[in-house]
């Protein structure tokens, strides 16, 4: 039996290292030269030093390994994680090009979550799972094997111990330093997390580094959360990928993004609609036709969210009266409005969504009005005929204007 064509190894009895790279942080590397002279001095003075060298199954404590198939097999296991754990160490230290680094997004409406999702390999080899984007989270996280208590996902859940590349991180290291210190959790001298989330939703347990491969492009020794329990609203997704303002954001742990990211979200009532996620900032893809441009907002107080300058709302293309500082954000740091990809519905402040809601009913008045659902008071009865619903915009600070059409807020509900 012969391995698979791979990275060309050559294997030597006998090896002396004399330099070696360590991580000095959650966002890079950098190679020390270790004092040859000590090991020089070693062997002047220890000219006939032995040490008995014995095979790793001599001493090894398990009995399955007295059995030549079983300890073949063990072997061959060790083998490929090593091959594979060689092979990352020995790939360009960059093995991206941030222009090229991003990925399709998906609506995750067609599996019964109202978010959008990425698709990504976690580990060596990689093992693909659905993580949902979260511009109001930092934190990259999937479930792992062994569950202490997780939900069902879609596709089975990273098991660590079969992955090359997983390194669990430790304490005190930059990696766990990068947590906020709520979120932070040491035991054993092991770096663990725990992020909670308004929903009351959660995830804790193992901070590791780990590779994650988006698409042909793989990056390595991204820190990521290994959650062994999780519960919550996650439903069939693996995990989140944090995207927000703080360190552990995944944009933030790639400098070469310039802590850029843009993104085009897929319609979620179309079963083939694809949207984009991309890194950095060079032009990416084509903005569609309409794009609004506004300046993102920076807040002292909660620097790990996105806010934006939002200064009125309009109904068929008529502003709706009511005050910009409904939604200003304030010197001190109280109101304004974020960007948020885990929140599946836009809230507003009560004056101001009770204005548009009675602007637009006032100019939807021909169609029949049905009883509300759950959160939503402003539901129609559809029979089939094709109705005009007005256009709902957004205006921002600096005169900015988005105009939405109905099918951008309008929700099919079958009722009883």
């Amino acid at each position: 039996m012969f391995p698979s064509p791979s990275l060309p190894l050559l294997l030597l009895a006998c090896t002396l290292a004399f330099s070696a790279s360590y991580p000095n942080s959650i966002f890079g590397s950098k190679t020390e030269t270790v004092n040859t002279s000590q090991f020089h001095k070693f062997f002047q003075n220890h000219n006939h030093t032995k040490l008995k060298l014995v095979h790793i199954d001599q001493v090894s404590s398990s009995t399955k390994l007295l059995n030549h198939s079983h300890r073949f097999l063990a072997r061959m296991q060790r083998d490929i994680k090593r091959v594979a754990a060689l092979t990352d160490l020995l790939s360009p230290v960059k093995s991206y090009e941030v222009e090229n680094l991003g990925t399709d997004l998906v609506s995750g409406y067609n599996l019964g979550f109202e978010e959008y999702l990425v698709r990504v390999g976690v580990g060596s080899p990689p093992t693909y799972q659905y993580l949902a984007i979260d511009t109001g989270s930092d934190v990259i996280w999937v479930q792992c094997q062994p569950c202490n208590r997780c939900y069902k996902q879609a596709h089975p859940i990273f098991n660590p111990a079969t992955s090359a590349s997983y390194t669990v991180v430790l304490c005190g290291s930059p990696a766990c330093d990068a947590l906020l210190v709520g979120d932070r959790l040491c035991h054993a001298g092991k770096c663990g997390y725990e992020v909670n989330y308004a929903d009351g939703s959660y995830t804790k347990w193992t901070l590791m580094l780990e590779t994650l491969t988006f698409g042909q492009t793989r990056i390595l020794n991204m820190a990521i959360g290994c959650g062994h329990n999780n519960q919550g609203s996650f439903n069939v997704i693996a995990g989140l990928l944090g995207l927000g303002g703080g360190r552990m954001s995944f944009v933030n742990q790639i400098p070469e993004t310039g802590g850029a990211f843009s993104y085009c979200l897929a319609r979620g009532d179309r079963l083939k609609s694809l949207g984009w996620l991309r890194f950095g900032l060079g032009p990416g893809e084509a903005f569609p036709v309409g794009v609004a441009w506004a300046p993102l907002l920076h807040n002292p107080r909660a620097p790990n969210f996105y806010y934006v300058g939002l200064s009125g709302l309009g109904v068929g293309g008529v502003r709706v009266p009511i005050s910009e500082d409904i939604f200003r954000l304030t010197e001190s740091g109280d109101g304004g409005v974020i960007i948020d990809t885990g929140t599946a519905v836009t809230r507003l402040p009560t004056l101001a969504y009770e204005a548009l809601r009675d602007a637009f009913a006032a100019k939807s008045s021909g169609v029949p009005r049905a009883p509300s659902v759950s959160i939503f008071d402003t539901c129609f009865h559809l029979y089939g005929d094709e109705v005009q619903f007005p256009p709902i915009s957004f205006y921002f600070s600096g005169g900015p204007v988005l105009t939405i059409a109905s099918y951008g807020f309008l929700l099919p509900v079958d009722v009883p």
